[in-house]
């Protein structure tokens, strides 16, 4: 009885939930009682327009958002400077608590249907774009960054233009372990796995396992089939 009472409850708030206004107290009453993290982030799934938590700030001029998406504590999406270009969330995307990402100079960030990123992942685009496949598994502490400072010397790094070598792009069905960062320039091809601490400067092919500082090819996925 107890646990149909709390259901109807939740569908109830959820339904009016949004990143603003009226939207942040349906956000709060929908998960009142209710455990953070996995258990939340089924209200995603209750009404097509998803679940955004009441801490999360999504005060963000371009930003699209699929069905069912959800959005846990503390995202913040930022404008970094002129030209920010959109986030752009597909459906059933998931973004857990503390999940970092800005834009600026015309950079824009791309994440897929079904994708995953857990708790404190940070992605700034500026100059090119982080494009992200669908059903990704991004685990906690993974950070993009589709630029860098220059570093002439004689001048203050803080004073000195950004550069970059070009988007990153993460294919369908890869999965990046915990810590792993991703430099400008870099495809990380579909179903590939990024042990953690990995810090990828270069290519990764499809279905390719990769780790290491710089990450290196350690194997491919198709040879764990193969017999001992």
């Amino acid at each position: 009885m107890l646990y149909r009472i709390a259901y109807h409850w939740r569908r109830f708030w959820v339904r009016f939930n949004g990143p603003r206004g009226f939207g942040r107290v349906a956000s709060r009453l929908a998960v009142w009682k209710l455990a953070p993290y996995h258990a939340r982030m089924r209200l995603a799934e209750l009404f097509p327009r998803g679940f955004v938590a009441h801490t999360a700030y999504l005060n963000y001029p371009g930003l699209g958002l699929g069905r069912h998406v959800f959005v846990g504590d503390r995202v913040v999406l930022s404008v970094g400077g002129e030209d920010p270009g959109p986030i752009i969330l597909g459906d059933h995307a998931k973004l857990f608590g503390d999940t970092f990402i800005q834009t600026g100079s015309g950079g824009v960030v791309k994440i897929g249907q079904y994708t995953h990123v857990q708790p404190g992942c940070h992605f700034r685009a500026f100059l090119t774009n982080i494009e992200i496949g669908d059903q990704v598994e991004i685990a906690s502490g993974c950070a993009f960054y589709s630029f860098d400072h220059s570093m002439k010397p004689g001048q203050p790094i803080t004073e000195q233009p950004l550069v970059s070598k070009g988007s990153i792009r993460i294919g369908n069905g890869a999965w990046l372990g915990h810590g792993v960062t991703v430099l400008s320039g870099v495809s990380i091809g579909d179903g590939a796995v990024i042990a953690a601490g990995a810090v990828v400067n270069q290519d990764v092919p499809a279905n390719a396992i990769a780790g290491g500082v710089p990450a290196r090819i350690l194997k491919h996925r198709e040879s764990l089939d193969a017999p001992v």
